[in-house]
């Protein structure tokens, strides 16, 4: 695996009725406010995400988050159902739910990310997406930043290697 993409994450998933959440945790070495601002900041947001956000997510209300594959954006709909800065973030995104829950650690923040979709298939998919997300918004959050790694550009930068190895840690 790509050195630059760092360990994988400590992962696992959980089964609801017919939902799936992935539960994907990293260790970011920023202060939670910091990482709060990432997330929720559509300034930010746009620079790391698979997605644009229409608006800044944090405060509840309707939002817009734009999927972007290279030329292709394809607009879906989103909630911001709960949002507590610097603590938690949950908003829908078309069908799935993301909760941002951030953890301060002697080290910056522990974030753990629980992202539910309707198919058990994408479990490891997403892990992989959500990895290179965050190794972009990390560098971002350094002062390093680099351009999002979005769509299918990802299979460039170690997506396929990456689900396997999640797909393998997850036991799927």
């Amino acid at each position: 695996m790509n050195p630059d993409l760092g360990p994988l994450s400590d992962v696992a998933y959980e089964r609801t009725g017919d939902q799936w959440t992935l539960v994907f945790v990293r260790d970011i070495p920023h202060p939670p406010a910091k990482v709060w601002a990432a997330l929720s900041d559509r300034h930010q947001v746009g620079q790391w995400a698979p997605f644009t956000a229409d608006r800044d997510l944090g405060t509840p209300g309707e939002a817009t988050l734009t999927m972007i594959d290279g030329e292709t954006e394809v607009p879906l709909a989103a909630t911001v159902t709960t949002a507590r800065p610097p603590e938690l973030l949950e908003y829908t995104w078309g069908e799935d739910r993301l909760r941002w829950e951030l953890t301060p650690t002697p080290a910056g923040t522990r974030l753990t990310l629980r992202h539910t979709l309707a198919d058990q298939d994408f479990v490891a998919k997403v892990a992989a997406g959500w990895h290179l997300c965050l190794v972009v918004a990390q560098r971002m959050l350094d002062g390093a930043p680099v351009p999002p790694i979005r769509g299918q550009a990802a299979r460039e930068y170690g997506w396929d290697e990456l689900n396997d190895a999640y797909a393998a840690k997850l036991g799927l």
